[in-house]
């Protein structure tokens, strides 16, 4: 890493073939770089800080001192429009830049290796831009960061297969008509995904949901533009810590598996589609209704508003439609107290088979995890580390709007509600909650952002340590 002692470090080099002094800086108490360089024979300064460069590339083995330097700049074109691009590919040549700068930026491997295809005529490498994902960013992305990007990085910028979402059906559809088949042919397949955690959670199901996987099975690598509306993953493996929308854990990241849980449902469950207008009968494994999920489940005031504010309208506003969500569940319009949700909550925690029943029967919030932002900023879960694979339980009795809202804000105050003693919190292995609620409205769990319905009387039971079917490629530096 270079002298991590000294706070900057000078270089005489070039930026693009005119001579420059290069100057370091790195902010030892935030782990913060900037690289600033003064050009000799004109005023010009330039300045690149830690959180829009992607990379620091060798140009050529030949050529030991050019780097190409691999960053992101504001999109001057955005102008408030939700579905632009917030940042664009830009790249420079360096020469003879500092050594910490490339020790830091430089991949420690071969920084193309996810975007060869060396399988003959099947690419290996797919791209799938979620049309409808977030605010609907992902195309605008896909053009001025990505592609930009791949053609620069890559002599072979064609040699991948690209796939537009037309509905909310065409990830499931791709992986097990594309994704699976290859996968069970032992090809290694990677897979930028431009969506939010649904595109994923799509292929996850899809993939589980098979029982044709075969004893060549290769997991697929995926890496994640996150262009949805929370985007809890990317939040909570670092993926959205810098300024490059994934661009940075794409070239620099390693594969790590992906841990996933899984819900098992009562008979007459029914998952809920295009803003709850469309029921659709669940994946039925040995008998027993069941998705998958990889960030969430959960019961009451998390579902609901997931659920409600699942609409065009709010998706409008971005993750800001949680919190307008919220305020009408816990402070209702017609002026009505906040829902108590009725039903029996109980769990296993890790070292024990028995049953612990919650001691109350009137609920807030029940919420299971696997990791620890719902969104940016949102700290649901503290103790979650990245891909740990450990399911956690945070739970609270009806206390009313305020008292909810309390508690919520203390999430976004890093994860104080759990210190809370009106709190529950604690890793577990398995939950089930048997509903009590009359009305078909307070029976809905959300499973990643899906809504499903529990018929009136039933069940729901969330278990971990399901098989790992990808794997992510994440930062380990985050």
């Amino acid at each position: 890493m270079g002298n991590e002692q000294s706070s900057s470090q000078k270089t005489e080099g070039k930026v693009d073939g005119r001579p420059v002094t290069f100057t370091l800086h790195h902010d030892e108490s935030s782990q913060e770089r900037e690289l600033i360089w003064q050009e000799h024979e004109t005023p010009s300064k330039g300045r690149l800080t830690e959180k829009d460069i992607i990379a620091a590339l060798p140009v050529h083995a030949q050529v030991p001192d050019d780097y190409s330097i691999l960053f992101v700049a504001p999109n001057e074109a955005v102008d408030g429009d939700t579905k632009a691009s917030p940042v664009v590919f830009r790249s420079l040549l360096a020469t003879k830049l500092p050594l910490a700068f490339i020790h830091h930026f430089q991949p420690t491997g071969n920084a193309c290796w996810q975007l060869r295809a060396d399988n003959g005529k099947i690419p290996n490498l797919h791209i799938v831009v979620s049309s409808g994902s977030g605010t609907g960013k992902a195309e605008d992305v896909w053009i001025k960061l990505l592609k930009a990007m791949l053609e620069h990085v890559c002599p072979k910028a064609d040699s991948y297969a690209l796939h537009f979402t037309s509905s909310e059906h065409t990830v499931t559809e791709l992986t097990r008509e594309v994704f699976l088949p290859q996968a069970n042919e032992g090809i290694t397949q990677a897979i930028i995904l431009l969506s939010g955690d649904g595109g994923l959670v799509d292929i996850v199901n899809a993939l589980l949901s098979s029982s044709l996987r075969s004893k060549r099975y290769t997991k697929p690598n995926i890496s994640m533009l996150p262009l949805g509306t929370g985007n809890a993953l990317a939040n909570s493996t670092g993926i959205t810590s810098d300024n490059t929308m994934g661009l940075r854990n794409l070239l620099q990241g390693i594969t790590k598996p992906l841990p996933v849980f899984s819900v098992h449902f009562s008979p007459g469950a029914r998952l809920l589609a295009n803003e709850a207008r469309e029921e659709h009968a669940l994946h039925n494994l040995n008998g027993t209704a069941t998705v998958y999920g990889a960030v969430v489940c959960s019961w009451g005031l998390h579902a609901s508003l997931v659920a409600d504010s699942d609409t065009h309208e709010y998706r409008k506003h971005g993750a800001e439609r949680f919190q307008m969500a919220a305020k009408e569940a816990l402070y209702p319009s017609d002026s009505s107290a906040a829902h108590g949700y009725k039903g029996r909550v109980s769990f296993q925690r890790p070292s024990s088979k028995d049953w612990v029943k919650v001691e109350r029967d009137t609920h807030g919030y029940v919420l299971a995890t696997l990791v620890s932002q719902l969104e940016k900023g949102f700290t649901i879960s503290p103790a979650s580390k990245s891909l740990d694979g450990k399911l956690r339980l945070i739970h609270f009795g009806d206390l009313g709007g305020q008292g909810a809202m309390d508690l919520m804000t203390q999430a976004y105050g890093g994860g104080k509600h759990v210190e809370d003693k009106r709190c529950g919190y604690e890793e577990i292995a398995a939950l089930r909650i048997d509903f009590d609620e009359d009305d078909a409205r307070w029976r809905r769990v959300c499973v990643d952002g899906k809504i499903v319905r529990v018929e009136q009387g039933g069940w729901v039971e969330v278990r971990s340590g399901v098989e790992t079917v990808l794997d992510l490629i994440v930062d380990e530096r985050h």
